[in-house]
């Protein structure tokens, strides 16, 4: 019987797809969680980089599977990056009767005496508190404490008693909701 011995470092042999994921599943989830924060988006990245995998003509020349793994994962975060970013308020601009205003001085306006942006704050104002009603409680409150009590994302950590990426998690699937909510009325100003 021969017995034949595998170095747990061995990195140059191509390993099947199940081998692979044993292998390097939960360091790469670990990496890539690290760099995107929120643990739905790792695990889309994730499955991006297993699907690539999956999908190579001769995985056995790849030189170090390892290598290979982590520059696509680095690759797909920075492509999910590029698509993500998104405008910021200020760079939102309204071309009303009086010029040019950003979408942050149209929100936050006292004048009532231009119809169409009285009318603008007013849906966004109604569409915003209806997005916030449909979020869990959790995530609610975060974005509410946050963004419109202007506490700290640490300070509500430490108030509830939960670690920051909790906080951090639940502000980013807020704000992912609440952007696709308030999406159509971008659209219309842009």
């Amino acid at each position: 019987m021969n017995i034949v011995t595998v170095s747990p470092m061995a990195d140059t042999k191509a390993f099947n797809l199940t081998d692979t994921i044993k292998r390097y599943g939960s360091q790469l989830f670990g990496f890539i969680k690290s760099k995107v924060g929120l643990v739905e988006d790792a695990e889309d990245i994730l499955q991006d980089v297993w699907y690539q995998y999956s999908n190579l003509a001769n995985p056995e020349e790849i030189l170090s599977v390892s290598g290979w793994l982590y520059r696509v994962a680095k690759n797909r975060i920075i492509d999910r990056s590029r698509k993500q970013k998104n405008l910021l308020l200020d760079d939102l601009v309204y071309e009303g009767e009086e010029g040019e205003l950003s979408l942050k001085d149209v929100l936050l306006s006292n004048d009532t005496d231009d119809v169409e942006i009285f009318m603008f704050q007013e849906e966004f104002w109604n569409t915003l508190q209806i997005a916030l009603e449909e979020l869990p409680e959790n995530q609610r409150r975060v974005f509410i404490q946050n963004e419109l009590e202007d506490k700290t994302l640490r300070e509500i950590a430490e108030e509830e008693g939960v670690p920051i990426k909790t906080i951090v998690s639940r502000k980013g699937y807020a704000v992912k909701y609440l952007r696709k909510k308030l999406d159509p009325l971008y659209q219309d100003i842009i």
